[in-house]
């Protein structure tokens, strides 16, 4: 004997609700359409499967049965249909791409939206991974690329090459504390309250590495999860940020000043995976992280007091 699908669906979801009214519902079907339906399996099973009450239904021995079966049948042609359709799927795993937080905040994603719509039938990993993370991950054919820093990927053994500037600067409110200064030092900085990024982040654990032992104290106002809103709340005057200059909104009036601190100049490089010989579309990935990247914000010094 067989039975339809949607007809043991209809059976399950009235047997789990208590009601042909809520079954329905379940199903997109109306109330007479689904009490035809349960009337016509009663009839094709021989047996009486629902008892009828004022409140609702419940199941008889036999609807108790056949619910238990059904879910079974349901299960197993779920898991079926699944398994087939992952033969209509490229036979490829999906591509790893790695950078810190710097490049996660708007190079990776402008790349990942021209890519993705480009190449809809290839899937990307993307991770927020530090650059000796990553480097690491690249070596043991982990990952297909990374954006990395220059300082801590120079004479890693992986292909690189130049993607664009990342150095640090201080922003505040305009007309603020920084307005007519056009650089100062991290001690400088740390003098003021300071709007920063959570202890987690791999941009503040970045900072810290530099600092060392010998770090000023800093008092933070408040440590937030993103650049957005960390620019956001320096902007309106809550505190200083140490941010990379890419972060910044060219619509957002905001004081900018130059860190004279040697450790605040980076550059993001584009590093390769290992691998016997890299996959076409982590080519074309690549291709697509370049052009993201020449559209950045221009790396040229700015002031403070412009609006940026």
């Amino acid at each position: 004997m067989r039975y339809d699908l949607d007809d043991l669906r209809l059976f399950l979801h009235t047997v789990t609700e208590g009601s042909i009214t809520a079954g329905a519902r379940r199903m997109h079907l109306s109330l007479p359409s689904a009490s035809a339906r349960v009337r016509a399996l009663e009839r094709q099973a021989g047996v009486t499967l629902l008892v009828r009450e004022r409140r609702g239904v419940r199941p008889t021995p036999a609807g108790t049965t056949l619910a238990r079966h059904a879910r079974d049948v349901l299960d197993r042609t779920a898991r079926l249909e699944s398994a087939v359709a992952s033969y209509s799927r490229p036979p490829t795993d999906p591509l790893v791409l790695l950078g810190g937080g710097s490049a996660m905040h708007r190079l990776v994603p402008r790349a990942l939206v021209t890519f993705l719509r480009a190449h809809p039938d290839v899937d990307v990993t993307v991770c927020e991974s530090p650059t000796p993370r990553t480097v690491r991950a690249l070596a043991d054919g982990q990952a297909d690329l990374g954006v990395v820093l220059d300082a801590e990927a120079r004479d890693c053994g992986l292909r690189t090459e130049p993607l664009g500037d990342d150095s640090l600067v201080v922003v505040g409110q305009a007309g603020g504390i920084l307005s007519g200064r056009t650089a100062l030092s991290y001690g400088e900085v740390a003098e003021h309250p300071l709007v920063g990024l959570d202890e987690g982040s791999s941009l503040r654990r970045w900072i810290e590495r530099r600092l060392g032992e010998r770090a000023p104290v800093v008092r933070y106002r408040t440590t937030v999860a993103s650049l957005n809103v960390q620019v956001a709340l320096a902007a309106g005057g809550v505190g200083l940020a140490v941010v990379p200059r890419r972060a910044l909104d060219p619509g957002r009036p905001v004081d900018v000043c130059e860190l004279q601190d040697a450790w605040a100049r980076r550059h993001h490089l584009l590093a390769w995976g290992v691998k016997d010989s890299p996959r076409t579309a982590a080519t074309a990935l690549a291709d697509h992280l370049r052009r993201a990247a020449l559209e950045e914000p221009s790396s040229g010094a700015q002031t403070a007091g412009e609006g940026l």
